[in-house]
């Protein structure tokens, strides 16, 4: 990922309170959420996933969240490709990319790179 990127990033295990600081940071900088959950990516993984609620969902713009059938394969390799995209666009709307997850392959691979 390229150094012009700038970002926060919140990432710990499942229902460890990381919604709820993003929520909070939201509210004192204009955020949006990139989801950072390989389980999250999938529709319908409401269950074990503490996805937020559709009122945590309403109160700032999220992405990632709900955008494949479960059936669809999503790589770490799409998640760099969408994530990156959306920091640049979130970026340019003069917004704070705010990452927040706890899928630690994709932080690696958006930070480090795949090899």
């Amino acid at each position: 990922m390229s150094n012009q990127l700038n970002w926060l990033a919140v990432a710990g295990p499942t229902a460890s309170g990381k919604t709820a600081l993003a929520l909070a940071i939201a509210q004192r900088w204009p955020c949006e959420i990139i989801s950072v959950d390989s389980a999250l990516v999938y529709r319908g993984m409401d269950i074990g996933t503490a996805k937020p609620s559709r009122a945590e969902l309403a109160m700032v713009p999220h992405h990632l969240i709900d955008i494949r059938d479960p059936a669809q394969a999503y790589s770490a390799a799409e998640f760099v490709r969408d994530a990156t995209r959306l920091v640049h666009e979130i970026r340019g709307r003069g917004r704070l990319p705010l990452l927040v997850g706890g899928t630690m392959l994709y932080f690696k691979a958006l930070f480090d790179g795949l090899d």
